[in-house]
């Protein structure tokens, strides 16, 4: 697994259209720039995303590269709605229902219909998506099915993803998952999975694949503007407020917001991989540019926490020294 994972929510038409040659495009991109890891969902565009990648990786060999995908959801044909469009945010045609399952025969179910829609014989990590309001039926039934389907050797990895710590630190404590993906609990905004998760997680020896380390998009611009979004909603002022004002300390040390979000992200050493989504080629390689440059200026982070505006305990990379 590479470091930096390409985010495939995109893929799916997340808020924007993309044709299936500018999908491609933007695989092809990130393959080009080194990335070697996917992540997509069968909720991305109502199974669009993992259509789009598996077509996309089709020619690459197949041990040369990682993909994780995501039970929980099933996709169910609902031909009545093929009329409207995907109420959740995909700007596809709404001819399919999401319908949460957790049990172990939608773990199964969800898990072949991913595989036939990636063109794959086997699925490299599969993550529990989304538990949060079904945690008994995702611990008592999908973790344990995926755990057997990992003793089989049917996927190589388990884990889960959420946008809520605490789920994740649960099933870090109360099962036996490889690796637990993040989304949007740890980066430069915020760091409340710093307390207990990452930690947990590092003496575990459970992998942290960090996603949403823009916060969907409030840490993606040098400076954002009114209407910025945070957790793919428009962000509160004061987090908006806060924001600006770390902008303003990473323009003095002369580095960016995303250069500084995307090296803060990585810095812990529970985290295995930063998992960065993108719209076309443009975005891909400004991603992968910024989070392979040599880290800001060490005095960057001294004055953040001076400013109160980073928890001092937050491990950061190791930068240049400002000169004497």
């Amino acid at each position: 697994m590479t470091r930096h994972g390409l985010g495939c929510a995109q893929l799916g038409n997340l808020y924007t259209a993309l044709s299936d040659a500018q999908a491609a495009d933007t695989v092809a991109a990130a393959w080009e720039s080194g990335v070697r890891y996917f992540d997509t969902a069968p909720h991305y565009g109502l199974g669009l995303s993992e259509r789009r990648l598996g077509e996309a990786l089709r020619a690459r060999p197949r041990g040369s590269y990682t993909v994780s995908t995501k039970v929980g959801r099933l996709l169910v044909p609902d031909p009545a709605g093929a009329t409207g469009r995907d109420p959740a945010g995909f700007d596809v045609p709404a001819d399919h229902r999401r319908v949460w399952d957790f049990s172990a025969d939608g773990v199964r179910r969800s898990l072949e219909a991913s595989l036939d829609r990636l063109g794959l014989d086997r699925v490299d990590v599969v993550l529990v998506h989304d538990p949060e309001d079904h945690q008994r039926q995702a611990l008592e039934q999908a973790y344990p099915a995926l755990h057997e389907l990992r003793t089989q050797g049917v996927v190589g990895a388990v884990g889960v993803g959420s946008m809520r710590w605490q789920v994740l630190h649960r099933f870090v404590t109360d099962t036996d998952v490889d690796a637990v993906m993040v989304a949007g609990r740890y980066t430069l905004a915020e760091q409340p999975a710093l307390d207990t998760l990452l930690p947990e997680c590092e003496r575990r020896g459970v992998s942290v694949l960090n996603a949403g380390v823009f916060n969907s998009g409030l840490l993606a611009v040098d400076q954002p503007g009114a209407g910025a979004t945070y957790d793919y909603h428009e962000a509160p002022a004061p987090l908006l407020h806060r924001v600006r004002a770390i902008a303003a300390v990473c323009a003095r040390h002369g580095t960016s917001l995303p250069a500084a979000a995307l090296a803060f992200a990585g810095a812990h050493p529970a985290v295995a991989a930063l998992v960065v989504g993108a719209h076309d080629r443009r975005q891909v390689r400004r991603n992968v540019a910024l989070h392979e440059a040599a880290p800001p200026p060490a005095d960057l982070w001294s004055e953040l926490v001076a400013e109160g505006l980073l928890r001092p305990d937050a491990p950061v990379p190791a930068g240049p020294s400002a000169a004497p």
